[in-house]
């Protein structure tokens, strides 16, 4: 370890470093079954995910708390979530999958006009 260095921070390498896991999954938010592609890390029907890793894929966050979405962001032509832990307050910003239902998304995203 270096000097000033935090025990448990991530390296700038470690950061970039994306474990694939193909894992399904029940919905603790709405119970649906979700089929895992190895980059699916939320449910496809509500948005929700667990909070259960610091990068992605690597199952070491020992929050687990529900990840809620409360917002949406678009770069360039791509929809992007924006979860936030039900516990910890954690943020994340996760793409938008064409299995996601996009009228959820929608709703989210114009949440502040109803």
């Amino acid at each position: 370890m270096t000097p000033g260095s935090n025990p448990g921070t991530p390296t700038k390498m470690e950061e970039r470093r994306f474990q694939r896991n193909k894992e399904d999954f029940v919905c603790e938010n709405c119970s649906r079954e979700v089929k895992g592609n190895g980059y699916t890390n939320h449910c496809t029907k509500c948005l929700y995910s667990k909070h259960v890793d610091v990068n992605p894929g690597d199952r070491k966050a020992g929050c687990g708390g529900l990840m809620k979405a409360v917002d949406v962001e678009k770069d360039g032509e791509e929809y992007f979530v924006i979860q936030r832990c039900d516990l910890c307050s954690h943020e994340r910003r996760n793409k938008v999958s064409e299995n996601d239902d996009f009228d959820v998304v929608i709703k989210i995203a114009n949440k502040d006009l109803f």
